[in-house]
């Protein structure tokens, strides 16, 4: 069952055909879609949030070709558009079904960039504002000067996410997919899924080999290895590494979480062998961000 076929308007789907949908979306989540690029875990979430790539790759599975409706709500203040997508089958031109999705420039992630400190006070006090934070790796409350942001400098980029949050909807609307993939935990804001994150449990991974080497009050202990394999701790990254690492993720809009949840262990405590390694799956996580 390579796609959906046989489309009978007048005969519900089988219990048989149901099942064999699901199994191949399964199929397709372990055999071609990638963690961090088709689909990501939220740590407190039941399900995978999928992704657009990976709405893309369930697309071109059960040949479905989306449509978009573009619906205009902006005003005078901030863009905002609402796209309705429809879902074709490619084969048969039926139409499958729909998903809505919608966008402003009035979202937190949107509505304010940072800004130097002339910029600042030449900017009027309703369109300014002090952001307060915690930095995990100072172990310090910073703050942050803001502007609003032009809407019409993110217009693009919010008619995009509108249109990737319509598909999402309707893929998963089409294929029923919905029982293993969620959509909307992604487009929370980042306390809340800070919040989400705090709730759960840190999984840590399974120990290779022999599972006795331990970190205990910031000293190094290794234990023998079999030949080929790469001790669990070999001294923690430099100073220069931490931050170049720390940069990267704030870049590519990882949180500390998320890498926590990635490798099992803070950025602080990094292992310096496992420098590539977070390097690479930064810049894997900074592509995926960039298409969604």
């Amino acid at each position: 069952m390579n796609d959906i076929v046989k489309y009978e308007h007048h005969l519900p789907e089988s219990a048989a055909s149901i099942r064999a949908q699901v199994n191949r979306i399964q199929e397709v989540m372990q055999a071609v879609m990638k963690d961090g690029t088709h689909y990501g875990v939220i740590p407190g979430t039941p399900k995978p949030s999928l992704w657009k790539p990976g709405a893309e790759v369930l697309c071109a599975t059960f040949r479905i070709a989306p449509s978009f409706g573009i619906e205009d709500l902006s005003n005078h203040d901030a863009v905002r558009y609402r796209i309705t997508c429809v879902g074709t089958h490619q084969a048969t031109s039926t139409v499958m079904g729909e998903g809505v999705g919608e966008c402003s420039s009035n979202e937190e992630k949107y509505k304010w960039r940072k800004a130097y400190q002339r910029e600042f006070d030449a900017t009027p006090a309703d369109r300014r504002r002090v952001k307060f934070g915690y930095d995990k790796y100072k172990e310090q409350d910073y703050e942050i000067t803001q502007v609003r942001t032009e809407p019409a400098d993110v217009a693009n980029t919010v008619l995009k996410m509108a249109a990737k949050r319509a598909q999402v909807a309707m893929t998963l609307n089409v294929t029923a997919a919905s029982d293993i993939f969620t959509q909307d935990i992604e487009d929370l804001p980042e306390g809340m899924q800070a919040d989400a994150e705090a709730r759960a449990p840190v999984r840590k991974p399974k120990a290779k080999g022999k599972p006795d080497a331990k970190r205990d009050e910031g000293t190094t202990q290794q234990t023998e290895q079999q030949p080929g394999a790469q001790a669990a701790f070999d001294g923690t990254l430099s100073e220069g590494q931490r931050r170049i690492l720390q940069a990267r993720l704030e870049s590519a809009q990882v949180t500390a979480d998320q890498f926590k949840t990635k490798f099992g262990i803070a950025l602080a405590d990094l292992p310096a062998a496992k420098f590539n390694d977070a390097a690479a799956w930064v810049r894997e996580m900074a592509e995926a961000n960039a298409q969604r």
